[in-house]
């Protein structure tokens, strides 16, 4: 895809890989509508609208989308389901509340923004979706059930809306970042993000060349792991 003067979506775009995804398109000319609950400090750019939504709230998503459009035009042609999060705890004493609470996040508003941006893709013959699993989206851990379940549900998801939308020129990828240096660990026992973690700007740049490739292929599962991490 030419991304100059192209739309994109993103979520959860206060920091870390949003952020990142922000700036990497940015840089290529697109125009960029970040969604969150929270601005990113201090930063500002002529193609940047932040919209303030909740991708828990399916309403919340159906005006964002409504805004996005008024002000950027009907046409939108990458979208980045990157809002997410993760608790931990053992599975006999977690909270349901929490259980919850990460799936209406990492599942149901991957399902809430993907669903709103289908109809002007279809009609475009052309958009990129790409969905912020994890490599916790591939294997269990110990005292992370629930953040893994949801997001094997982001990758069972993404493998099958690209079998539904590949006809209309739509592409969809799903990423599996490693551990990454971002505000993640912070709520994470026995876990500090460091600089053997890979950086935000290295999964934004992958997407950057997900979206370059010719339009003939796409690239569907992107496993991404820090090449020396620290132990």
């Amino acid at each position: 895809m030419d991304l100059s003067g192209k739309v994109a979506i993103i979520t959860g775009v206060s920091k870390g890989i949003g952020l990142a995804t922000v700036e990497a398109l940015l840089a290529k000319g697109m125009h960029v509508a970040g969604w969150g609950r929270i601005a990113p400090a201090d930063f500002q750019h002529p193609r940047f609208h932040f919209i303030e939504c909740d991708v828990r709230d399916e309403k919340a998503v159906q005006k964002a989308f409504k805004a996005t459009q008024k002000q950027l035009g009907e046409e939108v042609h990458v979208l980045v389901n990157n809002a997410g999060l993760g608790i931990s705890g053992a599975v006999d004493g977690f909270s349901a509340d929490d259980w919850r609470l990460m799936f209406d996040t990492n599942v149901h508003g991957t399902f809430y923004c993907t669903q709103a941006v289908l109809p002007a893709m279809k009609n475009q013959q052309l958009g990129h979706i790409f969905n912020i699993s994890s490599i916790a989206g591939t294997t269990g851990i110990e005292n992370m059930a629930g953040y893994c379940a949801s997001k094997f549900a982001v990758r069972g998801f993404s493998q099958s809306v690209f079998k539904e939308v590949r006809k209309d020129g739509i592409k969809v990828t799903c990423i599996y970042p490693g551990s990454t240096q971002t505000n993640f660990f912070d709520d994470i026992p026995g876990v500090e993000a460091n600089e053997g973690m890979m950086q935000p700007k290295d999964i934004a740049d992958t997407m950057i060349y997900a979206l370059e490739t010719p339009f003939n292929f796409h690239l569907v599962d992107i496993e991404m792991r820090p090449l020396q991490p620290k132990k």
